[in-house]
């Protein structure tokens, strides 16, 4: 067994895989004098629509950036509730905050550590405006039941589909399920656009408008009718005033650039692929860690495709190691790093100062305590896959 490698492969433990297709079209770019957003941020947009089976999908700098212009398009703002997770990284909950709008947690499934419809009908409000799950570890949540406590009361529902780019849940993909989708191409994501990017997706075309004004400092153009139209960066102004350029609101600079673009749309490409080999390597881990007192395995529930941005084991009370010991060991005495995604969120100190705490979520607080993330990228080697569970087995 290569050892170095191997441990090169786990302590880099998520992302996508760059060639010479990228390389290519990087170079397209700079030839072109790499345009911040044209044709390509344009094509990159309709492809990943077309793919998601969505009307319209609009290109960010992040999904940060994208959650905010969701909640914004929504309509979320003071006085208002957002129903969102405490399990995900910060920028969920924030994108709330961020609008004025209340952050209201409720709590997460065992299974899956997705959001729980049953918690969320329990906290809903008439001043709830949004719901705002997010497709944790790269499964859907319930759509479903999401969905029905929303419609029933006019409420929207946001997908944070930060690490479910090509999961689909009943046939139908991520970022469709319910009324707007966020995608992030962050560099540990399932396919990734030099470092940051993002892709907000809707079927609804009041949302798209919103998006569009406001992902670009609400810039609006005058057409030949006298109406003001929100300005997408493709297109030319209209009309003979054709540099008569307004803003109606205070928006932001949220674009994404032409060779971030280039590099999406030869990712989107080899989406599939790399989704592939993600469930290739956890049927591999699931099957020679099987059995193993203690260490609860990840499911995929009935109706989900799984694309496995992480692999997230369990170790229960009855594992040997608590869960502390079991990441350390495996990072100080074998060289493998681990995580634990995520600290939830309404225990962090920015949170507990707006008066969240402990009891608030008490499956997710409990599960805290378990929840461990192992390596899992498609350029691992066998060498590699052979080496991290063997040392589990080993620890366990």
């Amino acid at each position: 067994m290569d050892l170095p490698k191997a441990i090169y492969e786990l302590e880099f433990n998520h992302g996508s895989a760059y060639g010479e297709e990228e390389l290519r079209a990087l170079t397209e770019v700079l030839r072109a004098n790499a345009p911040s957003t044209g044709p390509r941020v344009k094509k990159f947009e309709e492809e990943f629509a077309a793919y998601t089976g969505s009307t319209y999908a609009l290109a960010v700098s992040s999904a940060t950036a994208g959650l905010q212009l969701a909640l914004i398009a929504a309509g979320a703002g003071p006085g208002d509730e957002v129903i969102t997770t405490p399990i995900s990284w910060i920028s969920t909950a924030n994108a709330a905050a961020a609008c004025g709008a209340k952050v209201v947690f409720a709590d997460v499934e065992r299974r899956t550590l997705n959001l729980d419809p049953a918690s969320v009908a329990a906290k809903i409000t008439e001043r709830t405006k949004v719901i705002l799950p997010v497709h944790l570890y790269g499964q859907c949540a319930d759509m479903q039941g999401l969905n029905e406590i929303a419609r029933a009361r006019g409420i929207t529902v946001v997908e944070d589909c930060a690490h479910t780019a090509g999961a689909t849940q009943h046939g139908r993909k991520a970022g469709a399920l319910g009324d707007i989708g966020v995608f992030s191409f962050h560099q540990q994501k399932n396919m990734v656009t030099l470092g940051e990017g993002g892709m907000v997706t809707t079927s609804r075309k009041d949302l798209y408008e919103r998006v569009l004004s406001y992902r670009s400092l609400c810039c609006r153009t005058y057409d030949p009718k006298g109406k003001y139209l929100p300005i997408d960066q493709n297109a030319q102004p209209m009309g003979m005033r054709y540099w008569w350029l307004d803003f109606d609101g205070i928006g932001y600079n949220f674009r994404m650039t032409d060779i971030q673009a280039a590099v999406g749309l030869e990712q989107l490409k080899k989406l599939e692929g790399f989704n592939r080999r993600r469930r290739e390597i956890a049927e591999i881990y699931t099957r020679r860690l099987k059995g193993i007192r203690g260490l609860r395995l990840p499911e995929t529930l009935a109706g989900n495709t799984h694309v496995f941005h992480i692999y997230g084991v369990f170790v229960e009370p009855d594992f040997p190691l608590s869960k502390e010991e079991f990441m350390w060991k495996l990072y100080m005495d074998k060289r493998i790093k681990v995580w634990s995604h995520y600290m939830p969120i309404h225990l962090s100190s920015v949170y507990r100062a707006m008066g969240h705490g402990e009891g608030e979520c008490p499956v997710a607080e409990e599960l805290f305590h378990q929840y461990v993330s192992l390596p899992i990228h498609p350029r691992l080697t066998d060498e590699a896959i052979d080496y991290l569970t063997a040392s589990v087995r080993e620890l366990a």
